[in-house]
């Protein structure tokens, strides 16, 4: 009686036997292609998903030196035969079934303990291109593809050492997908690293559909708005971010990849920061910050006032928006509303269409209906610009997902500040900071370096100084190796004729 395959050597097994188990496992799919060849008192079994492979690799460098080989067949003689380098035995039926859905070809001599499998994929993968996502005025502008080969070879043109680690992981229990565990050993914290390993190793689920969908299953807080770790597809920020000791993620088949821990005001950086000048750098970063004030505050802030605190706004301009709003049959709270749905819906609207249309869609869709409400009396000219403000400071966040939790968290704030006045605003405020405060990415705090305080670390993540004042990795992460460079051989200036 022949062992469990899933838990002993599949082989040796007669190939009619061989022929039948795979049609079962395929359900009898035509794509499956077994060929059996016969040589005098010797057989052998040729089997792969046929739209998998390479056709020509597997007519010319494998079948056709198979076949014209005088020497009897063995696993010894075909290893020694065929010319291609990436051989390999496999004696379980699970392994056989895993790898020949990524594209590899089998072997099987009858009487032998093993198959021989070829690694001989059909590459299909679209060419290198400008990020969609994530756009750069300075800087490369190459970004990730959904080929995780073509991504880790650009990670390792930019990070030229042998201390570079891409482990390989296999996740999902149906529908395997390659994961790849990325680091560089001398610098990333060991805790951080097993963390990440122990909660990739231990998910259970089918599928990975996207990276995108992984960080959800392996993040800290899974109740939260709040991203806690970074998707990007730039490699530059990728490289950058692996230099200072953080923990790098790659899923097969997406083009986005995962960086933790990740502190909050690391959604507000941009690898552009790096390319400029260090005070313009700051500025641009100063500039996000306060946008983000504008685009939750700004709005709620028109309802509170207009709604229960007359007095806060100068007497010209309340009879201004008292003149706007005369004509307005809706309190301030659900005009406002209405009219940040009317703009969700435009930048949905626009997102989702080809992007010709899309541009065409945001821009006179935004400018007929706003005067369209305006003259129908469904909104005041005042509301508009602010709501318009509002939008255009979301606009700045590098990060989608961090745009799209602040655009989310503008609702809520505007009907506590319908509610409750400057109350229900300070209320929504402290509530956002307590929140805040408990999150954390990889068992990091999600607001380091202000919680815990590190006074070293301000100038990584609130404003950037000149590259002599930035020669040390972010120390909230715990690196090994905290030293980038020398601060003294950085600021030694010498002329060609000292």
């Amino acid at each position: 009686m022949r062992k469990n395959p899933k838990s002993s050597s599949l082989f040796p097994i007669k190939i009619e036997e061989l022929q039948q188990l795979m049609q079962n496992k395929f359900e009898n799919n035509p794509d499956l292609t077994f060929s059996i060849y016969e040589q005098p008192k010797r057989r052998i079994a040729v089997f792969y998903i046929g739209y998998m492979v390479e056709a020509e690799m597997v007519e010319n460098y494998l079948l056709r030196p198979l076949l014209n080989s005088s020497e009897k067949w063995s696993n010894k003689s075909i290893r020694n035969e065929i010319p291609l380098g990436n051989s390999d035995k496999k004696e379980r039926l699970e392994e056989i079934l895993q790898k020949i859905l990524i594209g590899e070809v089998f072997i099987y001599v009858e009487g032998e303990d093993s198959a021989v499998s070829y690694l001989l994929a059909k590459k299909e993968k679209r060419n290198l291109a400008q990020a969609e996502t994530e756009s750069l005025v300075l800087g490369p502008k190459v970004a990730f593809t959904e080929s995780i080969v073509t991504n880790m070879n650009i990670v390792r043109w930019s990070i030229r050492s042998t201390d570079l680690v891409l482990e390989k992981l296999i996740i999902g229990e149906r529908f395997p997908r390659e994961v790849r565990l990325i680091y560089v050993n001398s610098i990333a914290n060991d805790t951080d690293v097993n963390t990440m390993r122990q909660r990739l190793q231990e998910l259970e689920v089918d599928q990975i559909e996207d990276s995108s969908v992984l960080m959800q299953y392996i993040e800290d807080s899974s109740t939260t708005i709040f991203p806690q770790f970074y998707g990007t597809e730039l490699p530059d920020r990728f490289t950058y971010a692996i230099d200072k000791g953080k923990i790098g993620v790659m899923v097969e088949n997406s083009p986005t990849a995962i960086l933790a821990p990740t502190s909050f005001f690391s959604f507000f950086e941009s690898t552009e920061d790096l390319y400029m000048r260090w005070n313009a750098g700051s500025f641009l970063r100063y500039l996000r910050f306060i946008a983000i004030i504008i685009s939750i505050l700004l709005t709620p802030a028109y309802v509170a006032a207009t709604t229960f605190h007359y007095e806060l706004i100068p007497t010209q301009e309340l009879i201004t928006i008292g003149e706007s709003r005369s004509v307005v049959p809706f309190p301030p709270i659900i005009e406002t509303l209405l009219l940040e749905f009317i703009i969700e819906l435009l930048r949905e609207a626009g997102a989702r269409l080809p992007t010709k249309i899309g541009q065409t869609i945001g821009i006179v869709g935004g400018i007929v209906i706003g005067t369209a409400a305006v003259q129908a009396g469904i909104t005041s000219n005042f509301l508009i610009i602010l709501v318009a403000l509002s939008a255009l400071a979301s606009f700045t966040i590098p990060n989608y997902l961090m745009s799209t939790s602040i655009r989310i968290i503008r609702f809520p704030m505007i009907i506590l500040a319908g509610v409750l006045g400057m109350i229900g605003i300070m209320f929504g405020i402290c509530f956002l900071i307590i929140h805040l405060l408990k999150l954390k990415s990889l068992g990091r705090p999600y607001l380091s370096p202000i919680y815990p305080f590190r006074w070293e670390d301000l100038n990584k993540a609130l404003f950037r100084l000149p590259n002599a004042y930035q020669n040390k990795r972010f120390a909230s992460y715990k690196p090994k190796d905290l030293i980038r460079y020398r601060k003294r051989k950085a600021v030694q200036k010498k002329d060609i004729d000292e």
